[in-house]
């Protein structure tokens, strides 16, 4: 059954799905300016329809994003998808935005279908931002960190339309997770987006933030694989800019010394995009930028590095020399760490988990303390048992375990056949992350008890796990820069 609703630009037209109304591609901003900051939704005539969803941002095709549809027009890119399970109710709103490094990603991915999550008495919202160059590369006359500013247009129409989903406009929570969870964590800093959402949830926080300069290196390094400066991005075919990005990415994992001696840490983490403190659109990264106001869970999962090594084809693989050489690049007492972890495996493992997700996750939780706010703190410790159950507790297994989606989309590998304890943690999760937003209390002690929530097959609450590298990490993340 057809079910329509008139919102910002016009009529959308959405179904029914097993008792659920469920509207896809809804434009929320348009972009009449290539490489700017997103406008009002350009209105359209007539019944639009909105069952599918809208086309992925131009993007890398990696972990199969070039099957997620073809190019669109700029105003196109900018879509919004909402499940609710009572249009004329004023339930919490629950707003997701996914990972990807920066670099690719898009709501249209099955893992983030939000049907099981809504049955749990929220609105759940999905929306498309830009990524890749398109939305964090510095381009010299238009904005940095385009998109965070879409982020902020599709909150934007949240607070505009969501009643006439079933959603209430004041009980709006944010979460994401990787590049979503630093999203998340750089909106709480961002004076655009104040008022715009009033609780934060945030899964694994990269702690990669560029000043401007890097960005801009970064920037230059991609446009010259298209042998083109870096202002005549605006007019290149955007289809392009994957590729370059692409290719410099390759580079770096071939021979990182070649970037890393200007570009350190980012380059040998190939870490290409991240949002950029510009003083404008981010004045300050999240850990100096926090204001406490809005009440924040924050966490991570227990063996964050253990799939990205796997994805790069160097699991059971790292010499002593490399791990050696990963402890002194990215670890602030490399000797301290050698002396817990002997094992090469396990040390760049540790290292590497610490540097990139847990210890920012961590300190985001101490920040919004320190500024007087309400946190409360977990880890993700259940082991996967997809795949042979080698990837442990793995960065991304938060995802199907949130949305309740455990046979669907590529995260659900990690699981495989769900178990009765795979159904019994993923449980746990969409609960506390319901209980949140409805309640404003995930389950258990605030973090300012000094109390961590342990997410397992049998949950527990106690003092934060990862004691060593809390000590190791007495400070906060800094931004990444230029190398003198």
């Amino acid at each position: 059954m057809h079910v329509d609703v008139r919102v910002s630009g016009g009529i959308a037209r959405g179904t029914t799905e097993a008792g659920l109304t469920v509207f896809r591609g809804i434009p929320y901003a348009s972009l009449p300016v290539r490489l700017d900051t997103p406008r009002l939704v350009q209105p359209w005539s007539g019944v639009r329809d909105c069952t599918r969803f809208g086309p992925a941002p131009p993007q890398s095709g990696a972990f199969g994003m070039d099957a997620m549809g073809t190019l669109a027009h700029d105003d196109e890119w900018l879509t919004v998808n909402v499940w609710s399970d009572d249009v004329r109710g004023r339930s919490p709103v629950l707003v997701w935005i996914q990972g990807g490094a920066y670099a690719f990603g898009t709501s249209g991915l099955p893992e983030y279908d939000g049907a099981t999550l809504a049955r749990g008495g929220v609105v759940v919202v999905t929306f498309n931002y830009r990524v890749g160059l398109e939305g964090f590369g510095h381009v010299d006359g238009r904005p940095d960190n385009r998109g965070l500013l879409d982020q902020v247009a599709a909150l934007q129409w949240v607070r505009g339309n969501i009643e006439r989903f079933g959603g209430d406009p004041e009980r709006v929570t944010v979460f994401g997770q990787s590049a979503g969870g630093g999203s998340v964590a750089a909106l709480l800093a961002m004076p655009r987006a104040k008022g715009l959402f009033h609780q934060a949830i945030a899964q694994s926080v990269p702690g990669t933030f560029f000043t401007p300069a890097l960005a801009a290196d970064i920037t230059a390094a991609c446009a010259a694989e298209l042998d083109i400066e870096p202002g005549e991005l605006a007019t290149t075919d955007p289809q392009l800019l994957p590729l370059a990005a692409d290719a410099v990415s390759d580079a770096m994992a071939d021979d990182v010394e070649r970037y890393a001696q200007r570009w350190g840490r980012a380059a040998h983490a190939a870490v290409l995009f991240a949002p950029v403190v510009d003083g404008d659109v981010l004045p300050a990264t999240p850990w100096e930028g926090l204001t406490g106001e809005v009440p924040l869970l924050v966490g991570h999962t227990r063996d964050e590095q253990r799939l990205l090594t796997a994805i790069t084809g160097r699991a059971g693989t790292i010499t002593p020399a490399e791990a050696a050489r990963t402890a002194e690049v990215f670890a602030p007492d490399p000797a301290r760490y050698h002396a817990t972890f002997p094992d090469p495996e396990q040390l760049y493992e540790v290292v590497r988990s610490d540097w990139l997700f847990r210890m920012p996750s961590l300190h985001l939780a101490e920040a919004q303390l320190a500024a007087g706010g309400a946190a409360w703190l977990y880890e993700l410790t259940w082991p996967a048992p997809g795949m042979g159950g080698t990837f442990g507790a793995c960065h991304g297994l938060d995802v199907p375990l949130v949305f309740g989606n455990l046979t669907s989309g590529q995260p659900a590998m990690l699981i495989g056949n769900p178990t009765p304890e795979a159904l019994a943690v993923s449980q746990q999760m969409r609960t506390a992350w319901t209980d949140f937003a409805v309640r404003g209390d995930p389950g258990w002690p605030a973090y300012g008890s000094g109390t961590a929530h342990l997410f397992d097959v049998l949950p527990s609450d106690g003092a934060y796990p990862e004691q060593l590298s809390r000590d190791i990490w007495r400070r906060r993340p800094d931004v990444l820069d230029l190398c003198p």
